[in-house]
């Protein structure tokens, strides 16, 4: 008999409870750089953005068309001289009385205007030379004060407070910032982040062919979509490769990855099998602070510190890797760059399916929205089946014990918010 303490498995703890523990030790430490703004898209906004100006400076025409008095076209079929031509970027003089100008989308409304008539709704008629020399039109649709006419400043006031610090910058962001005139922004660092596999079962595609496989050998998907989420993420991602299923080799990689790194991610090794060593590995560098989560899939998360460096061990099963990535190292790296909005809003929907197999686990399922407007569940829930992330849209939160019925409200997570 062997005379070493037995293992005793600590209770699982309640993901919520991993969450708000992971978050406390993200604090933002990474410094801040300037970039363009055309290469700001991702990044976490390190400064208010103020606007210096009004936009639009100047009222101006939302329709190609003819600005007018409305007093001069009160009635349907009201004709006017066309006195003046403004595109957009040059300025016009004054509206005569009885008189239109023709105007371009975007271009300034002429002092007197007060509204523009869409070209849709007029005729161009002939001109007789002299004053007449843009010709006349005739004002099908009698137009109201105010009509088409963008106002200035009805997007931004200058002063105006136009980006928070804190926010993750999308496309749109960059666009709004670009029309306050901001050719640079001030952002966090990338996060320097260390990713490595483990298993000795693992084998990258290209290098053994499908049909020249061992027995109990795989490819190494989550290499691939890790690195793709790193990047989506906008970290700085080095990719350590495969590390032999060794305490020695396990040990040394970290080592090695805690020196240069703000995070290392781990696949697989953190479960209690003989041949996983990475939570003892973390434990033999520097200190493990949570393992083991009351999460399906997903149980066999871990965190760790290794020096000035994080670390989370991320299961080997493909869709539980995949979820506790999304649902706890995705939260952690944007709140490590600085960025106030992390946890994704679940969006209340029908499920179209009986789930009757309350779990003593959170449980995430993964589902996708049908055209009656409900949900439909993936048939086969396991941990390993990666087919079900492609062909599902989200997962759906079932709270642990909970079973539900067809017709029940669900709260289900959209992908498309977990991989923005």
């Amino acid at each position: 008999m062997s005379d070493q303490a037995p293992f005793i498995r600590p209770p699982l703890m309640p993901l919520d409870e991993a969450l708000a523990r992971l978050l406390a030790n993200a604090r933002p430490q990474l410094g801040t750089e300037r970039v363009s703004t055309f290469d700001a898209d991702g990044r976490v906004l390190a400064q208010d953005v103020t606007s210096a100006l009004t936009v639009p400076p100047r009222d101006n025409s939302s329709m190609d068309g003819y600005a007018v008095r409305t007093a001069d076209c009160a009635q349907p079929g009201a004709v006017l001289v066309v006195s003046q031509r403004i595109p957009a970027g040059s300025v016009g003089g004054p509206l005569a009385a009885g008189t239109a100008a023709r105007i371009f989308t975007g271009a300034q409304i002429p002092e007197g205007a007060d509204a523009v008539v869409m070209q849709e709704d007029t005729a161009a008629l002939e001109g007789e030379g002299g004053q007449d020399a843009f010709g006349r039109v005739r004002i099908d649709t009698p137009p109201s004060a105010g009509q088409w006419i963008r106002r200035a400043g009805e997007d931004v006031a200058s002063g105006d407070l136009v980006l928070r610090r804190g926010e993750r910058l999308t496309p749109q962001a960059l666009g709004l910032a670009a029309s306050v005139g901001m050719d640079a922004l001030e952002v966090s660092l990338r996060p320097r982040v260390a990713l490595l596999s483990t298993g000795d079962e693992l084998v990258m595609p290209g290098e053994v062919a499908p049909q020249d496989m061992k027995p109990g050998a795989i490819y190494n998907s989550n290499r691939f979509f890790m690195r793709a989420l790193l990047t989506r993420l906008g970290c700085s991602v080095s990719d350590l490769g495969i590390v032999p299923d060794k305490r020695e080799a396990t040990i040394e990689a970290l080592r090695q990855a805690a020196e240069t790194h703000d995070l290392i991610v781990t696949t697989g090794g953190v479960s209690v099998g003989e041949e996983d060593h990475i939570k003892a590995a973390v434990q033999w560098l520097g200190s493990l602070e949570l393992w083991s989560l009351s999460m399906k899939p997903g149980k066999p998360f871990a965190y760790g510190r290794i020096g000035n460096a994080h670390v989370t061990g991320l299961p080997g099963n493909p869709v539980s890797s995949f979820l506790t990535f999304l649902l706890l190292v995705r939260p952690f790296l944007l709140t490590l760059q600085g960025a106030e909005r992390t946890a994704p809003q679940p969006v209340p929907m029908r499920a179209d399916f009986d789930w009757p197999r309350a779990d003593r686990r959170r449980e995430f399922l993964r589902a996708r929205r049908n055209a009656q407007g409900g949900l439909d569940l993936f048939s086969n829930q396991s941990s390993g089946v990666l087919t079900s992330t492609v062909w599902g849209d989200g997962v759906i939160d079932t709270p642990a014990g909970q079973s539900f019925k067809a017709g029940d409200t669900v709260q289900f997570i959209p992908f498309a918010t977990l991989l923005a």
